[in-house]
């Protein structure tokens, strides 16, 4: 029987296969941790933060407990004040939007590339204000921002770059890694991103050596010596235990990266000339398909018939949070961002995790391109 034809049950991600894989190493680096008793600030996290800072080519890395942390306290360690206005955008997951809340900021949506569903930087400008103090570049899907252009619109402006690099662990572009272009670089290590912890952890890094300094004081109850804080403070901890796992998957993340983007490759040659919208790489850039995100027409009918197959798939984000209830006070309406809102109603996401086998991709291609009906997508 061909893999057409074959029922099988493929996952949208499977954490354990990249854990069997590995079990041996990290039972290892488990069992050392718990032996050594330090489980808080110890030495893995300096040495990760010292290592991934490096990887991406930057000065400093700061370990805190989240990537929506790293966001907050980013902006934070940058000067925002209550009241400030951020660009970014809608199409990304919430945690973009809240840090930004967190901070005492105003989001403000500026519209997207419908190919790279980046901000665009052509619709930048418009949305500056005398309020508006940083631009915060989502690298979204893996796929690095075009950031020589932002980064002229921030210097002409005079304003701050955030970037949430929370999707792009090994992203670059043009030669340079995502998070290393603007005054800071927000990672999160959710367990599913392309480096992940087996909980919660963020990093931001930086050049700037008070940027550095504040975070570190920051993210530990603002204290200085222990028991005296020298300012206001949070608990956002990267603890020694993720840190440390964290310290072996970074030598296996460009390993892992290289596997995402063969597997995407294959789905785009695959899919050529089909009725739909691949994830191309752009100009420039080295997409690392944290997710790999295509476009259709009549998306629900399509979701339900790779469910039939037994393919799990998920849209990555089906609403832009301009238009969710809990980010209505800001006052946007339906067709306020065209495009966001567009591309919104059309994406989807197919497995691409690195484990998948072979038969498994081949098995999607297969289903893929025999999918009945029309799902087509015509471009503007």
């Amino acid at each position: 029987m061909s893999l057409a034809g074959k029922n099988m049950q493929i996952p949208f991600g499977d954490l354990s296969r990249q854990y069997k894989k590995y079990r041996k190493e990290i039972d290892e680096i488990t069992r050392d941790v718990l032996s050594r008793g330090v489980f808080i600030l110890g030495e893995n996290v300096r040495n990760f933060e010292a290592e991934f800072a490096r990887y991406c080519g930057c000065r400093y890395g700061i370990g805190v407990g989240s990537g929506t942390e790293a966001l907050h306290l980013a902006l934070l360690a940058c000067g925002i004040k209550n009241g400030d206005e951020v660009i970014t955008v809608a199409n990304t997951a919430i945690p973009t939007v809240s840090a930004i809340r967190f901070a005492g900021g105003v989001p403000v949506f500026a519209d997207i590339d419908e190919y790279s569903y980046n901000i665009d930087p052509a619709k930048i400008e418009e949305k500056i204000t005398r309020k508006t103090k940083f631009i915060m570049p989502v690298h979204l899907y893996g796929n690095p921002c075009r950031m020589d252009e932002i980064l002229e619109i921030a210097k002409r402006y005079g304003l701050k770059i955030i970037e949430d690099c929370a999707q792009a662990h090994g992203s670059a572009y043009r030669g340079k890694k995502a998070g290393s272009f603007g005054d800071a670089g927000a990672f999160s290590f959710y367990p599913s991103k392309n480096l992940g912890a087996f909980g919660d952890g963020g990093m931001v890094i930086t050049d700037d050596e008070e940027i550095a300094r504040k975070m570190m004081l920051l993210r530990n109850y603002g204290q200085k010596d222990r028991y005296f804080s020298v300012m206001e403070g949070y608990n956002s901890r990267l603890d020694e235990l993720q840190a440390a796992i964290l310290r072996f998957k970074l030598r296996h993340l460009d390993e892992s990266n290289i596997r995402r983007m063969k597997i995407a490759h294959h789905y785009n040659e695959s899919f050529k000339g089909l009725d739909m919208i691949c994830p191309l790489p752009q100009k420039d850039s080295t997409h690392v398909y944290h997710l790999y995100v295509m476009r259709v027409k009549n998306r629900k009918s399509f979701m339900d018939y790779l469910a039939g197959c037994g393919i799990s798939a998920i849209i990555h984000y089906p609403y832009g949070a301009h238009l969710q209830d809990g980010y209505r006070y800001l006052g946007y309406r339906e067709g306020s961002l065209p495009v966001t809102e567009m591309v919104c109603s059309q994406i989807v996401s197919i497995p691409i995790f690195p484990e998948l086998e072979e038969k498994e991709i081949s098995y999607i291609i297969a289903k893929i391109i025999a999918s009945p009906g029309s799902f087509k997508v015509s471009p503007d």
